[in-house]
């Protein structure tokens, strides 16, 4: 057996379906001789990200992979790896490299090298007959502990050698650890005496599937629920005692709690400091839980930690939560989802003008609120931007489903939405999967919408054109003024006709639902659509500070 072929079989082993890649890479024709759909992309970073989307969506349970050509194609192909590992999301990279007489000498890509600060595990095969070692290393890393992209780098002259038969390989385990029992009953009897307890969720809880463990710790706390931008979906914003989620901008009810809390406890989250999170408030106790004590510590000073897999870890606390409870609330929680009530009405009678405006161009609010109300929130799964999307569709946008929502931000590439679009089709093609996206994220990997024509993958895909960076206009005036420097154009909605999806330019505000009736139509009879909203140059989003 030649050692590209036992590469396609341990794939088909560790149930990969599809194998995204650009050529040349001779992995991709011995995954088709194997049986396993080969999706090929116009730009590596698109394919990235939609094997970053297959992995999200599915809990890290199928793992997204992607292979490239050595040389140019690893050099391309940075940027989504290194978006994956700054979200934490498990991937198989499998790069070409140069053959073995000449990979490290320069000035040719070695993938081993280069990649090292953006995967959790990588290495490089030599031998032929190491191929399964190393890729039975690789999958076992990318299934256990943090998930982070790992990738094995494979010289070109090494596929066509044999390796001996029958092929010893079997899929890799999926393991579990949970926390110090000592620290969980201390940790419960905290949470039991806080006062105004907020509870703050991350992704962590989307990977170990606790999202029913989440609500019931709330429940019997009756405590308030945030999560992260990665953490969305992971507790019903419908609830009474939920906050909403959190990223650059917030809601007031958000701010207000965290504001006044006395404890935070964060579960499966990193509270990494970033741009596009949710600022911790200073003197308050932070008790920290998540599946690396290399997190610990590290952002936010913590009074007390647990480190174990978010699901065991929850199953430890309610344990310990109902024997100090006698098994029952307290009753605090109708005052508590009263006052998240008051809050959030009051915070959203300030946003309604923006919502349900008439205005043209358009409000981009107001094309997010119609977006929300015309689809089914517990059958779509949907994504932002980098940007004024981002900012002005996470406060607003109410998840009802787990993994309905993929928020991410920890690095935040422009167009990275339209690949995480096409990996959740991918993955879950009974639902509406949908990307929202400005016109500056478009000149990114908007070639790539010919992609979803091609391999047939039928999404959504909602463009915010006002023909502007606008989020920049404040900090580039004089660029502006002089040489138009945040101007940018396009007809996009053509561009996706003249790809062979299904392009609407939209301008007036009674047309935005008809068009987005029209498009969820289309995307059910397998074609991909593009939606194009002109709108306003709005730089205003729901931000406050402490």
């Amino acid at each position: 057996m030649k050692a590209v072929a036992a590469v396609a079989e341990i794939l088909k082993r560790e149930g990969v379906k599809f194998l995204i890649g650009y050529p040349v890479n001779p992995i991709i024709e011995a995954a088709a001789q194997a049986d396993i759909r080969t999706i090929i992309v116009r730009q590596e970073r698109t394919g990235l990200h939609m094997a970053d989307a297959v992995s999200r969506v599915t809990s890290g349970q199928k793992i997204g992979v992607f292979t490239m050509q050595h040389g140019p194609g690893s050099e391309n192909a940075f940027g989504g790896v290194a978006q994956a590992y700054g979200d934490s999301v498990p991937i198989v990279v499998l790069p070409g490299g140069y053959p073995r007489r000449i990979t490290n000498i320069p000035p040719n890509f070695n993938s081993f090298i280069n990649y090292r600060h953006v995967t959790k595990w990588i290495e490089q095969v030599i031998l032929p007959d190491a191929v399964p070692d190393a890729l039975r290393r690789a999958f076992t890393q990318v299934k256990n502990g943090r998930p982070r992209p790992v990738l094995v780098e494979i010289p070109t002259d090494v596929f066509q050698e044999e390796i001996p038969e029958p092929l010893n390989y079997t899929a890799a385990p999926r393991m579990r650890s949970g926390p110090d029992p000592k620290a969980v009953a201390e940790v419960a009897a905290a949470l039991v005496a806080a006062e105004r307890l907020v509870i703050y969720a991350g992704q962590g809880v989307h990977y170990a599937q606790a999202w029913s463990q989440l609500r019931q710790l709330a429940e019997l706390l009756e405590a308030p629920v945030t999560t992260s931008l990665q953490g969305k979906s992971a507790f019903p914003e419908n609830h009474p005692l939920s906050l909403g989620s959190g990223g650059r901008s917030v809601s007031k009810q958000l701010h207000e709690f965290l504001k006044n809390a006395d404890v935070i406890f964060g579960i499966g989250c990193s509270f990494a400091t970033t741009n596009y999170g949710v600022a911790m408030p200073k003197g308050k106790v932070i008790i920290h839980s998540t599946l690396d004590a290399a997190d610990i510590n590290k952002d936010v000073p913590v009074e007390r930690a647990l480190v174990g897999d978010a699901a065991l870890t929850l199953d430890a606390l309610l344990l310990e939560v109902k024997d100090r409870l006698k098994g029952t609330p307290r009753g605090r929680a109708q005052a508590v989802a009263a006052e998240i009530k008051r809050i959030k009405a009051e915070w959203m009678a300030q946003w309604m003008p923006k919502l349900t405006s008439s205005a043209t161009p358009l409000s981009p609010y107001r094309v997010i609120n119609d977006l929300l109300h015309t689809v089914d929130p517990a059958r779509t799964i949907i994504t932002h931007d980098a940007g004024s999307p981002r900012d002005q569709i996470s406060p607003f946008w109410e998840c009802t489903e787990p993994l309905s929502y993929i928020g991410w931000g920890k690095t935040t590439q422009l167009g990275y939405g339209l690949g995480l679009a096409m990996g959740a089709k991918l993955a879950h093609p009974d639902k509406l999967c949908v990307n929202v996206w400005g016109d500056a994220a478009i000149g990114f990997t908007g070639m790539d919408f010919e992609t979803a024509v091609r391999e047939r993958i039928p999404i959504l895909s909602v463009l915010l054109n006002n023909f502007s960076m606008a989020i920049e206009l404040p900090i580039m005036k004089t660029a502006t003024e002089k040489y138009r420097s945040t101007d940018i154009s396009g007809h996009y909605a053509d561009m996706a006709k003249a790809f062979g999806g299904h392009g609407e330019r939209v301008t007036e505000p009674g047309d935005i639902v008809p068009a987005i009736q029209r498009g969820i139509k289309k995307t059910e009879e397998g074609v991909p659509v593009l939606l194009e909203f002109i709108t306003e140059k709005e730089i205003d989003f729901s931000i406050y500070k402490y």
